[in-house]
């Protein structure tokens, strides 16, 4: 791999890192980062798929107060690295994911422990009435973040690909077997947090009409999601707290899917 492929890995992951705090672009999502790097080193058909898979288990990953959850990013791109660079098998990659995020939790909490300070002196700058200082100190926490994942990035690319491939190797089938169960059931979990959500009397019905068209062999993901669409659509058109007071009637003198899209 050339210098500039290097370069544009790291830089994935400084972004990753970032992103994993801002939250706002998506860069430290499995799919997004894989596909990334998988396009840097010359294999984006390994990425996209290591990142599918991953996104699936991260589904079920999210900060809830205090607690914090696996860190996405670092497994994205650690694994992504593994796999597009050092040619480890996306099935590998996949079960290594698990604990390079859980590496990831305790580097994230150790990062952000060290930024308190830093918020702490921004705060003394900002009643010097010195804004450009906060500023300094604001984005100077956020730079941590990123190299919190660019530096692991560049270590796995700096060690030799035979180094790698000895230490997968090495890593006994049982251990890689029940990494991969665990993820699987990590993805189970994921959705049923996402449903559990999301979920309402009156949406069931069309969590088992979604079975009932996945068993349409002809139907491809993007036939589902035009249908998921449509159906999404339709539902805003006619439901009753939606179009209140039915066809002629409405109140609000406009479209009802207008007046929701234009309050967001």
């Amino acid at each position: 791999m050339d210098i500039i492929s290097i370069v544009l890995v790291v830089f994935v992951a400084f972004l990753a890192g970032m992103e994993g705090i801002l939250d706002q672009f998506q860069f430290h999502q499995p799919i997004v980062a894989c596909t990334l790097i998988g396009l840097a080193t010359g294999n984006p058909t390994q990425g996209l798929l290591l990142g599918g898979t991953l996104q699936l288990i991260a589904l079920g990953w999210m900060n809830i107060g205090a607690a914090v959850a696996p860190d996405a990013a670092l497994a994205s791109v650690a694994s992504a690295i593994l796999v597009t660079y050092h040619g480890a098998g996306v099935s590998e990659g996949i079960a290594l994911a698990i604990p390079l995020a859980i590496a990831g939790q305790v580097l994230t909490i150790f990062v952000r422990t060290l930024t308190v300070a830093i918020a702490h002196a921004a705060d003394r700058k900002a009643t010097e009435g010195s804004f450009r200082a906060v500023e300094f100190y604001h984005i100077g926490a956020l730079m941590i973040q990123g190299l919190r994942i660019a530096i692991p990035a560049a270590i796995i690319l700096a060690v030799s690909p035979q180094l790698v491939t000895n230490a997968l190797n090495a890593i006994p089938g049982w251990l890689t077997g029940g990494l991969a169960v665990a993820g699987g059931m990590i993805v189970a979990v994921g959705y049923a947090m996402v449903i559990n959500m999301m979920a309402t009397p009156k949406l069931w019905l069309f969590f088992a009409l979604g079975f009932a068209l996945s068993a349409i062999g002809e139907l491809n993901l993007i036939a589902m999601g035009i249908i998921g669409v449509v159906l999404a659509l339709l539902y805003l058109q006619f439901a009753p707290e939606f179009n209140q007071g039915g066809g002629g009637g409405n109140t609000s003198g406009g479209d009802p899917l207008d007046d929701i899209l234009n309050d967001y």
